[in-house]
């Protein structure tokens, strides 16, 4: 009722007065604030620069926010329509207050705020000519609710000859203002950065501790630092150092810090508050045992990877392909082996390199990206279906391209072999193994070279039991003889690949609406129609394989059809076997003032290692039990679809991908307890017995 009644109170009273062209401003009223657009002098010299400022009357209690808001917000905006010729330069933000709000710190202002614009006129103006300068401006008022507001602001300036432009009746206030915008620092300033935290050091000379009374450094960016985090400072005798908690971007790439130091210092006169513009380059502080530490990572994650279920269907095709190349000579085997191996690190190689250019582009991406898009998870349903079908003899066509034929010691063979590394690389991509997190939530925060180098290695960790395997002569021997056996092997295998096709369907469902779902059925039994059609006529008369191709390219156009035909879910329908909320970190934050601690899963429907953790450890009536014995709050981030939110909460722990698991305590001081990719009962209540 109460918001009602402002909202209609709002629209009633919302105004924009256009004044005389003295330099006085239109003004936006709201029931928070009263916007204007004004100037600092009262006309306008052609070539000259002048200041504007976006003000901002803010009601009791209330505030808006700087350039970065912190916890919170969003800064306002300003989109300018101006004539030809004029330049506006960025808004200069005045350094802004802290705005404590529960566990959350927010930048930003109240009572009243400036944002200073620089004008720059063109050369071309005629003297007694009036200029109409027009601001379309946003901003995010709030006190405990935030209400989005806007309005256009306007102001119309003569032009004078140069030298008589007079200063207007804000000409004073312009000037204080402008004593708040942080100034270029006159010192050197670098930033060495560790895995949690910042200690920026500037190289400010002569400061007196007795009469430092407040130091603050507020970042430019979100995510840089923990913005709700104490900051404790030193000085040294090589100037001011500042220790910060890293923020949520802790893993990416530090190359730089910006942002504002305040400086407060006590004199005889009275307190002055100067702010500086900080540009701290990074020292790096990476060291090679570490290095050599993730790298051992890396490897060990690869080979763990063979043992995961959702590569099992692809590596029992290798498997077969070595029991069949051991027939023919050792010299075939390895060369099968380097194929694989090849196939194998060069898609690894690849899926580094993409994801290291989409990051660069701002993409928030990690492992398993690609099967957020149900485009290639439903194209993956079809392959795993067509090589399900090839091997229960349905359709017969380049059998030697996956690994599985006679003749192995041939080119297209080797190829075989490579292209099943290929695959098995793929379907990989659902599933985290040990230590295989730790390497690549480091691998995306380094060097591109370093990250290239992890992936790599990675590859060769998955690789290595079947290169080893295909180089060792004395293998051979204990391997089973080909035979009549195998092609009934062949055929078991297809189970498992219907499996998996099964599996990305329900994905699939995950992703996509009831309509879109129903256009990917049916192309996958029109898909076996095809294959059905392609075998049939292939010993057929040629009108009959005419016939057969027109059918068949029919059939493509349909398919491509059904890509584009795919709309996405209006809400993941991720299953839950017990009561949990989904993550928000501003429910998060709620919760944990409230003094109860959070489990949070950060989950997928394709993550099978997900899947699989939530079957046997979460969902267990010992688990739950103990969730509810201690009073802990469960939520689920799904990942299933595209989330920067969860991407950059993943990063902040180190993680590309799923699964991720944070138990928080009650204490809001205490950091969270990242649980094991691979969970037990035992581990789970072992984690939750830690909160007594």
């Amino acid at each position: 009722m109460g918001y009602g009644f402002a909202l209609l109170f709002y629209l009633l009273i919302v105004k924009a007065q256009v004044l005389a062209a003295d330099g006085e401003a239109t003004e936006v009223i709201t029931p928070h604030v009263r916007a204007s657009l004004i100037s600092e002098q009262q006309s306008i010299e052609a070539g000259q620069a002048f200041w504007l400022a976006l003000h901002f009357d803010i009601i009791e209690h209330w505030h808006t926010y700087w350039q970065n808001a912190g916890d919170s917000g969003n800064p306002p905006t300003i989109k300018w329509d101006l004539p030809a010729g004029f330049r506006a330069s960025e808004i200069l933000w005045p350094y802004p207050q802290r705005l404590p709000i529960g566990p959350l710190m927010s930048y930003g202002y109240s009572h009243e705020a400036w944002m200073l614009v620089r004008i720059t006129a063109p050369t071309n103006l005629d003297v007694s000519q009036v200029i109409h300068l027009q601001a379309n401006a946003e901003w995010l008022v709030c006190k405990v609710e935030c209400i989005p507001e806007q309005g256009k602001l306007g102001l119309s300036l003569p032009v004078v000859a140069t030298g008589q432009a007079q200063a207007g009746p804000y000409a004073e206030r312009f000037k204080l203002i402008k004593q708040h915008l942080p100034q270029p620092t006159p010192w050197s300033s670098r930033v060495q950065a560790s895995a949690n935290e910042l200690q920026l050091q500037i190289g400010i000379t002569g400061l007196d501790p007795a009469r430092i009374e407040d130091v603050y450094f507020f970042p430019s960016e979100y995510g840089m630092v923990e913005h709700a985090a104490k900051q404790s400072y030193a000085i040294t005798e090589q100037g001011l150092v500042i220790n910060l908690v890293r923020g949520d971007l802790r893993n990416q790439t530090l190359q730089q810090l910006e942002g504002v130091l305040l400086l407060s210092e006590k004199l005889p006169d009275g307190t002055i508050t100067r702010a500086f513009s900080i540009e701290a380059g990074t020292v790096s502080s990476t060291s090679f045992p570490g290095l050599l530490l993730i790298l051992s990572f890396a490897i060990l994650g690869g080979l763990l990877l063979n043992i995961m279920p959702c590569v099992f269907p692809i590596l029992s095709l290798k498997a077969l392909s070595i029991v069949q190349s051991a027939a023919h000579s050792s010299r075939t085997t390895r060369r099968n082996g380097y194929a694989f191996s090849l196939g194998v690190l060069l898609s690894f190689g690849l899926i580094a390199l993409v994801l290291l250019v989409l990051r660069a582009g701002g993409e928030a991406i990690g492992w398993g990206f690609q099967l957020q898009s149900p485009v290639f998870v439903l194209m993956l349903v079809w392959l795993m279906m067509a090589m399900g079908l090839m091997f229960s003899g349905l359709w017969s066509f380049g059998e030697r391209w996956m690994g599985i034929g006679e003749q192995l010691s041939t080119q297209r063979g080797y190829a075989g072999a490579f292209f099943t590394g290929v695959l098995a690389v793929v379907v990989a991509t659902p599933c985290t193994a040990p230590f295989m997190g730790t390497a690549l939530g480091y691998a995306l925060s380094q060097p591109a070279w370093i990250a290239v180098l992890i992936f790599l290695l990675l590859g060769l960790g998955m690789a290595l039991p079947w290169l080893l395997i295909s180089l060792w002569p004395g293998v051979s021997a204990w391997l089973p003889k080909p035979g009549a056996w195998m092609e009934r092997v062949k055929q078991l295998l297809a189970f498992p690949l219907y499996a998996t096709a099964a599996w990305l369907l329900w994905v699939l469902a995950q992703q996509i609406d009831q309509a879109s779902l129903l256009y990917a059925l049916v192309s996958v039994v029109l898909m076996a129609f095809g294959l059905w059609l392609w075998q049939t006529t292939r010993t057929a008369s040629g009108r009959w394989q005419t016939v057969s191709l027109i059918t068949l390219l029919g059939l493509g156009i349909l398919f491509s059809g059904v890509l584009w035909k795919l709309e996405p879910a209006t809400t993941t329908n991720h299953p839950a076997s017990q009561n949990w909320q989904p993550y928000d970190e501003t429910r998060l934050a709620q919760i944990r003032a409230e003094g109860k601690p959070v489990l949070v899963n950060f989950t997928a429907a394709w993550c099978i290692t997900c899947l699989v953790n939530e079957k046997v450890a979460l969902a267990t009536d010992e688990v739950q039990a103990k969730l509810k014995q201690q009073d802990v709050v469960y939520m689920k981030g799904d990942w299933t679809n595209k989330d920067p939110a969860i991407t950059r909460k993943l990063q902040a722990y180190g993680r590309s991908g799923v699964p991720l698991y944070l138990l928080y305590p009650k204490e809001l001081q205490r950091e969270a307890i990242v649980l094991p990719n691979i969970l037990t009962p035992g581990i789970v209540v072992d984690a939750l017995q830690q909160l007594d």
